[in-house]
């Protein structure tokens, strides 16, 4: 399968579509908008550059990714002023995959600029944005090129499926699953975890050629909130989009074969996982770590949700499947959903991080 298809999640920076009627939600959104300031002020207070550079990694085509440049923008020149200084020229780079829609982006960039002019004379933050589409597995900047990280809703997408869940004739150790279940054996867990780990030390290591000494990133992948594989939060939404599969199987819309030969390039790690692995890359010490808890609640939908994870998955099915399946089978998640819901709340977990490079 093309691993093209599957890194950054669509609907922009921290996308929480399914959430946006929950009060928890808006908290977590604030939570993230918070951390994400606070960095860059300290950031900038500490290395004070005239030339900044930001990279938005996974920064999709929604508006949240010229939004987010606004608050940064706002937030350093305040920062600059507490230190009297002149504010820096600003360097944003624009991460995601070649197909992403990048124009949607730039047409949106006169309304950031004629924000940015409000209520000034002619002394507009100098602001240049420029689309550097591309793989995060690998380098994407120029050497000590970049001051400020940041890639929200991105980072739980594997580089690809791992190999360690096919024994050595290539049969799937993991079957009547398209990720880890309460039934699969550890081998999967534990080929799913070292896939994590080879991508999440190859991000930090091409990361760490890209951002000065002192740098900082922000991260927040969706994680899990136990080092338990089988905790509900890791397994909830993937066994109830294998159930769907399933319904349509039973339909004759789709061949078990194919469900049996489809798994997700997905890995939600717990907090232990992730700090081990940056102690273990050695590039960036590890400032801050925030388990942000996103519960479902009654103004939850299930249709909401399944949207969302249609959003990421559908290039993905189309090609394994094609695509005359698709607004069934999210159908069926969507009422699944909504039936499991109803018995109980779900939680699901982001795990924050604020790194700075040694």
């Amino acid at each position: 399968m093309d691993v093209e298809k599957v890194f950054h999640m669509k609907g922009g920076v921290g996308d929480t579509s399914y959430f946006n009627n929950s009060s928890v939600q808006k908290s977590v959104a604030e939570k993230m908008k918070d951390i994400t300031l606070d960095a860059i002020e300290q950031m900038y207070v500490t290395l004070r550059p005239r030339n900044l550079g930001i990279a938005d990694l996974g920064c999709s085509s929604g508006s949240n990714a010229l939004l987010y440049i606004k608050r940064m923008v706002g937030t350093v020149e305040k920062a600059a002023q507490s230190v009297q200084q002149a504010a820096p020229e600003f360097r944003v780079c624009l991460n995601d995959l070649p197909t992403n829609d990048f124009n949607t982006v730039f047409q949106a960039l006169p309304d950031l600029y004629q924000e940015l002019k409000k209520g000034r004379n002619n002394d507009a933050p100098s602001v240049y944005v420029a689309a550097y589409p591309g793989n995060f597995y690998g380098r994407l900047f120029p050497e000590n090129s970049l001051h400020f990280v940041y890639s929200f809703s991105s980072l739980h997408w594997l580089s690809r499926v791992p190999p360690g869940i096919y024994d050595e004739q290539g049969m799937l150790l993991n079957r009547k699953s398209i990720y880890i279940t309460k039934n699969s054996p550890t081998e999967v867990c534990e080929a799913y975890a070292k896939q994590f780990r080879q991508d999440f030390s190859l991000f930090l290591k091409c990361r760490s050629e890209e951002v000065v000494t002192g740098g900082r990133m922000v991260l927040v992948l969706t994680g899990r909130s136990s080092p338990d594989f089988y905790c509900k939060d890791n397994i909830f939404a993937w066994e109830l989009l294998y159930q769907s599969f399933n319904i349509l199987v039973s339909k004759g819309k789709v061949e078990e074969e194919k469900v049996d030969s489809y798994d997700v390039h997905y890995y939600g790690p717990s907090r232990e996982e992730i700090e081990d692995e940056v102690r273990t890359e050695g590039s960036f010490k590890l400032d801050r770590v925030e388990m942000l808890k996103k519960e479902t609640d009654c103004t939850s939908s299930g249709a909401a949700i399944a949207k969302t994870v249609r959003a990421v998955q559908e290039s993905m099915l189309s090609h394994h499947f094609g695509e005359a399946m698709l607004d069934e089978l999210f159908d069926e998640y969507g009422t699944l959903l909504d039936r499991e819901m109803a018995k109980e709340a779900v939680t699901f977990i982001d795990i924050a991080l604020v790194l700075t490079r040694l």
